[in-house]
């Protein structure tokens, strides 16, 4: 029997993501069928729209959805928008049911709420990255492309969930018939979930200093007690003033100004995708005080911190 996969589209989806997703499962049973049927699902049994307008029939409601087999729920930028103790309890009757529960791009994030993913590895698009690793501290967030940890499996959305299904596929029917389906995709490689979901730091700044490139690395790990630039310098032993000329030399900035846009650009994440005070997000990204926060915010993005907020609810 074909392994039966549900897509629970939820409004704003990712087109990418869900896309990305379902046409490895149809290749695979070209080669080697039928190895997979689907069904695409939404709350209420009608069409959904997706993120770039375009909207998708669905063959029928969540609740059509049985027990066995697997349910990824596709999400976009507002995963919690249609979120509520319906849904909840149909997530939680699935998980007793036997079903494996997933999430593609953001729907790792419906899974948490829930409180089906806690003790569980997981992960989201890098965008979400961080406030989803501040609203639900009782799981392990991750960058990877995908996560597959026991009965649950998560995806960063977009190409990765190529990747994440040609992984199942090797999985379930070998590595020969996953070669074939990428193939037919004409990707260079397969790449392992292990992958970074994001540029390198090299590609990402155009920089090619090894130096440079490392200290950026330490920026990223360390946003909410930041370094000094002097035990930046020390740590690819350099002085500080050697340091301050790489900078401006390959990035046209200072050591400090480059690190305070880092951190602002995460406290922009933290107050769009989660509920946290200004307060918290400014302790979160390092800052000591909200005034201060707050008048670096503004001379960033023309704004403070409780307009950009404001402005993303409208």
């Amino acid at each position: 029997m074909p392994q039966i996969i549900h897509f629970l589209l939820l409004p704003g989806f990712s087109a990418i993501g869900f896309i990305s997703a379902l046409e490895p499962l149809r290749v695979a049973n070209r080669f080697q069928g039928p190895s997979y049927s689907w069904q695409v699902l939404s709350l209420d049994g009608g069409a959904v729209q997706a993120s770039n307008g375009m909207s998708v029939n669905a063959d029928a409601a969540l609740t059509a959805a049985g027990p066995g087999g697997v349910l990824l729920i596709v999400a976009g930028f507002d995963p919690l928008a249609c979120y509520g103790p319906a849904l909840q309890h149909a997530l939680r009757r699935l998980d007793r049911d036997g079903v494996i529960l997933g999430g593609i791009d953001t729907g790792a994030v419906v899974l948490a709420e829930a409180g089906l993913l806690d003790g569980h590895r997981a992960t989201v698009h890098w965008e979400a990255l961080e406030a989803f690793k501040e609203n639900y501290p009782n799981l392990q967030a991750t960058q990877e492309l995908f996560e597959i940890d026991r009965r649950r499996i998560t995806c960063a959305g977009g190409t990765a969930s190529i990747d994440l299904m040609l992984d199942l596929i090797a999985q379930a029917h070998g590595s020969e018939l996953a070669v074939q389906v990428s193939e037919q995709f004409v990707l260079g490689r397969i790449r392992q979930r292990q992958d970074h979901q994001r540029m390198q730091i090299a590609s990402r700044y155009g920089i090619s200093n090894k130096k440079l490139v490392k200290v950026i690395g330490e920026m990223e790990r360390n946003t909410e007690q930041p370094l000094n630039t002097q035990v930046l310098a020390e740590v690819v032993q350099v002085t500080r003033r050697q340091l301050e000329r790489l900078f401006r030399l390959h990035l046209d900035d200072t050591p400090s100004g480059f690190y305070l846009r880092l951190r602002l650009d995460k406290a922009r994440q933290l107050l769009r995708q989660t509920d946290m005070s200004v307060l918290e997000v400014a302790v979160a990204c390092g800052f000591e005080s909200a005034s201060y926060f707050t008048r670096c915010y503004r001379a960033r993005y023309q704004r403070c911190p409780r307009e950009d907020r404001l402005a993303r609810v409208v």
